[in-house]
């Protein structure tokens, strides 16, 4: 017995620690419910929320706009962003930054940092000596890389995204453009870091889009692939994207629709920024030509009258896109000169003439890239704001031929809130419906090296080797593994860009460095010398594509096998019960899974990489991650490598299993011969166990020498946080400040604007006014004079001593208020109660529920409360309007809790309380039994005729018709009449009388 207590105490135990563990996924993802999306783009941005309760929607700025500017102002001691940081950039444009994202990941000598200079001089460029980046030296104290300010805004972006959501959210997903290398993904990273949030994904924004508008048409999603073009237009780029939508077979969830990025073009410069800054520098050449005779200034070296210019140019190509001309119209332009001009479509159109060239250029790289035709193209979407262009669309229509341009996707938007739906995938909160998403590499990487050769007998020669492992539009997320199999010294290899000749001489050089990564391997000669006795099976490379598009070296490793006899007595009893117990459910594993299991390199399927037919010594593995739909049968399959070319996996799985076929061939005979065909074989035969494979592996220091873009210093990134918190904090504090002398100043004109309403009047005396008026207009004065400099503490001590003042006159008004109604309901819960305990004294004693002592209470508290009520009203009317009341509304609402808990009481007792059963009494007559009564309940006495015995059959007594009410009445039954005693009656028996048809 004590056994079982103990082991049933073990088990509440478990069952109280499973439920403690719940419990603790539960709070822990109550915290993260809900995800945000970042869609970044170079003029504005969108955000949008996924929580429960609210999918996928659009988040609305303070200024309820669904759409915020990508712009920041920083002044020495505030900042100020989106709508607010736009009006800004007219008074202090040298603080006011914006389009910054194009100068991330950009060392000095890139032309985009030129060009940015040239776009906006009013912003002075400082260099970082150690990573040669762009800086924005805003003032002598104050400076920030375009990390910091995207950081900036990101994390005003989560403030918007927590105000909407009402809950805090740390888990997002953001959209960067296609066209980005890794230096300036790496970038968004440490941006986000530096804001603290947690990056799901950086999707591109050409695949968000597309996966919006595949999730909100899936239903016309089939087998058949439908290739549909985007063309995004946006402020500062363009990219045109090639999608094939088709359902596929994928191993988890059947069959699933998919997309496919097969074919990308784009042009960095290409947007609706420059077509503004062309009517920029247009509208700066009527000005001045306006002012010509006047010796003016030139306008283009005011920066104030340069951003009133930009914003009007912003203005008049949204209305030159709907209209055939317009009046542009500045009113103090420079100098408190007006500026008015005409300005046509046609002359915009002249101004963008070469921009308007460039439109089908992304077209065509897009499909060269896919290898496909327009023929197949079967729609063309716009996407982007500055595809509203009627220029644009004219001569991309050109360009693809087609009869119409489609039109039906939110422009703004679609890519917002594809991202939102990944970051609904990627958290752990949400369960959506399956969308598989195949993005794709649009810049290759290849690993090169250099190992020594022996061409001839004593001569030695250098050979360059390259190895292609992320080829162009190939599919990631994936693994890979590259193994180097004619090393046993330390060696160092470069991860460097592929064949970059898609790209034109100009797009090269804003593309930066070619060179990513140089890997100097330490230890491999040490462990050569550590396993002398196992053969060597190459050096192990293993690199990760992740969801990013971020290439990263998980580890490298240095592998060696050698061959074991296979002896059973080194098991433990342990080890043999748990292979028995998983053999049993089926967990089995065979030779092929256990030599998988040693070695983790085996897991992965290996395939060659690109180039390696010539040079058999190094290979490719190839493990892809992402959810990879099941390819049809019907599809031939992949050719063998020829020759010497044949992955190592592949050969050792050969070899593997003809050395499994050779132990196995005796065994295979004698059961093939029977159990007495073959004589025993000898003592020593038996002993003999095939020889097995080991693998060990060990793990090969790496030092990395990042080429294209050092990343930030740790120290450096910990100093970036800090700076970005202790501006937010500078923020909040600065937002209670003003909040605090809003109140101040609300509450000082609220109460001098009472003390005239007749109610303040009547409970006040003059000179209780006169002393409220008079500190009221004090404090008023005081925080005019000195209230700039107040801090948050003396504004929120002064608004508490002049409430502190204020409170008997408000307490007073108040509780004046509240007396109606509050005594109205307690003389309807008086009469009510009153009239409740009258009813239940009515009742009979032999059905009386309720007690002596429970009504006696309840008339007690009736009464005690009557009592009060009058004695209290009587009191406060004796007092003036001046003085404190006595007759609170608290108290009366204390009183009407206490009445109504008595009657609920007795309501409830009243209610779950079943009737009394009741004697029979002998001179009552019988009631008619029920029809369906047992013949034990209809037996009655009856005295048989003369000449029958009592085993005659009685006659039967006709069925008596009844008189009552009508059908459909529903009349209770009197207490103590016929009805009770039949109800006693079936009771009794068990069974219940059949409702007749005018019952029911």
């Amino acid at each position: 017995m004590a056994a079982i207590v103990r082991r049933q105490r073990q088990r509440r135990r478990v069952c109280w620690a499973l439920v403690a563990v719940l419990l603790a996924d539960l709070l822990a993802l109550s915290d993260t419910l809900a995800v945000m999306s970042v869609d970044l783009g170079s003029e504005s941005m969108k955000v949008a929320i996924v929580k429960p309760g609210v999918p996928m929607e659009i988040v609305l700025n303070k200024e309820s706009r669904r759409k915020t500017p990508v712009i920041v102002t920083l002044k020495e001691n505030e900042r100020f962003f989106g709508d607010s940081a736009a009006s800004m950039a007219i008074k202090n444009p040298k603080a006011t930054l914006r389009y910054f994202q194009h100068l991330l990941g950009k060392q000095a000598d890139n032309p985009h940092v030129a060009l940015y200079q040239a776009r906006f001089p009013e912003h002075e460029l400082t260099f970082d000596p150690q990573r040669q980046t762009v800086h924005f030296q805003i003032s002598p104290q104050l400076q920030f890389s375009p990390e910091e300010v995207l950081g900036m805004i990101l994390n005003y972006s989560r403030s918007l995204a927590e105000d909407f959501a009402e809950q805090p959210i740390k888990d997002a997903v953001i959209t960067v453009p296609v066209f980005f290398n890794q230096a300036e993904r790496r970038a968004v990273l440490h941006a986000a870091r530096m804001a603290g949030l947690k990056v799901l994904q950086l999707i591109n924004d050409n695949t968000a889009t597309a996966l919006s508008y595949g999730v909100f048409r899936r239903k016309d999603i089939n087998t058949t692939a439908q290739n549909i073009m985007f063309y995004d237009m946006g402020s500062g780029s363009t990219v045109c994207t090639i999608v094939t939508y088709q359902t596929v077979k994928t191993k988890e969830a059947g069959m699933q629709p998919q997309l496919q990025i097969r074919g990308v073009g784009f042009d960095r410069t290409l947007g609706g920024l420059e077509m503004e800054l062309r009517l920029r520098e247009h509208l700066a050449g009527l000005f001045n030509e306006q002012r010509k005779g006047q010796r003016g200034k030139d306008v283009r070296e005011n920066p104030r009258a340069m951003a009133k210019l930009l914003r009007e140019a912003n203005r008049l190509k949204t209305v030159l896109s709907a209209n055939a001309d317009h009046m542009a119209q500045i009113e103090g332009l420079m100098d408190d000169v007006d500026f008015k001009a005409k300005v046509t479509r046609v002359e915009f159109e002249e101004l963008c003439a070469d921009l308007f060239e460039r439109v089908p250029g992304p077209v065509q790289q897009a499909l060269q890239s896919a290898e496909m035709s327009l023929d197949e193209i079967e729609q063309v979407i716009l996407v982007g704001g500055a595809t509203r262009v009627p220029k644009v669309q004219e001569v991309l229509l050109k360009a693809v031929g087609k009869e119409e341009l489609g039109k039906n996707i939110n422009a703004d938007e679609a890519a917002a809130m594809g991202a939102v739906y990944q970051a609904a995938v990627l958290s752990k909160a949400f369960k959506v419906k399956p969308f598989v998403v195949r993005d794709a590499v649009v810049y290759p990487i290849l690993v090169e090296f250099t190992r020594e050769v022996e061409e001839e007998p004593g001569v030695h020669s250098l050979k360059h080797n390259k190895r292609v492992l992320f080829s162009r539009m190939g599919p990631y997320p994936q693994r890979k593994v590259i193994t180097f199999n004619r090393y046993s010294h330390d060696f160092n290899f470069h991860i460097n860009y592929g064949d970059l000749g898609f790209l034109g001489p100009e797009d090269l050089r804003v593309f930066g460095s070619q060179n990513l990564t140089t890997v100097k391997l330490k230890g491999v000669g040490d462990s050569f010398k550590k396993y002398t006795d196992y053969e060597s099976k190459g050096i192990k490379a293993h690199f990760n594509l992740d969801e990013s598009g971020v290439l990263s070296l998980d580890r490298v490793e240095s592998v060696f096998e050698t061959l074991v006899e296979d002896s059973p007595e080194e098991e433990s009893t342990l080890t043999k019960l748990g292979n028995t117990i998983s053999s049993l459910f089926g967990g089995g594993t065979t030779p092929d899974a256990k030599e998988n299991g040693t070695d983790t390199v085996q897991e992965e399927e290996e395939s060659p990489a690109e180039g390696s037919k010539d040079e058999p010594g190094e290979q490719v593995e190839l493990k892809e991650e992402a959810e990879a739909p099941v390819k049809d049968a019907s599809q031939p399959p992949p050719p063998e490598p020829k020759g010497d070319a044949a992955p190592e996996g592949e050969k050792a799985t050969e070899k593997e299993n003809g050395d499994k076929s050779e132990a196995q061939k005796p065994s295979e005979k004698a059961e093939a011969a029977g159990p007495e065909g073959i004589p025993p074989a000898p003592e020593g035969e038996k002993k003999q166990k095939p020889a097995k494979k080991q693998r060990m592996v060990e793990e090969i220091r790496v030092e990395l020498v990042v080429l294209d873009l050092p990343d930030l210093p740790e120290d450096k990134l910990a100093r970036s946080v800090q700076k970005l918190q202790d501006l937010t904090l500078r923020d909040l504090e600065k937002q209670e400040r003003e909040k605090a002398a809003n109140s101040l100043e609300a509450f000082i004109f609220e109460t001098q604007d009472k003390m005239y309403q007749p109610e303040y009047k009547e409970v006040s005396t003059e000179e209780q006014r006169e002393e409220i008026s008079g500190k009221l207009s004090a404090t008023s004065t005081w925080l005019e004079d000195e209230g700039f400099g107040a801090t948050t503490a003396m504004l929120k001590e002064k608004l508490a001593e002049l409430r502190k003042l204020c409170q008997g006159l408000f307490f007073r008004v108040e509780e004046r208020k509240k007396w109606p109604e509050r005594l109205s309901a307690l003389d309807n819960l008086l009469n009510h109660s009153s009239m409740f305990l009258k009813g239940a004294r009515l009742i009979p004693e032999m059905d009386q529920i309720f007690t002596e002592v429970e009504m006696t209470t309840l008339e007690k508290v009736i009464n005690e409360t009557w009592a009060w009520k009058n004695a209290t009203l009587a009191e406060q009317a004796k007092l003036p309007a001046t003085e404190k009341p006595v007759l609170l509304s608290k108290d009366i609402e204390a009183k009407m809790m206490a009445l109504d808990r008595e009657v609920q009481y007795l309501l409830n007792k009243a209610k779950f309380t079943k009737p009394r059963p009741r004697p029979k009494d002998k001179n009552e007559t019988r009631a008619e039994p029920p029809l369906n009564a047992s013949a034990s309940d209809q037996e009655e006495k009856v005295i048989p005729p003369a000449g029958q015995t009592e085993d005659a059959e009685p006659i039967s007594e006709p069925e008596k018709v009844e008189t009552g009410s009508e059908p459909g009445d529903t009349e209770p039954l009197e207490l103590g009449g016929p009805g009770a005693e039949s109800e006693q009656r079936e009771q009794s028996t068990g069974q219940k009388r059949p409702l007749k048809n005018d019952e029911l």
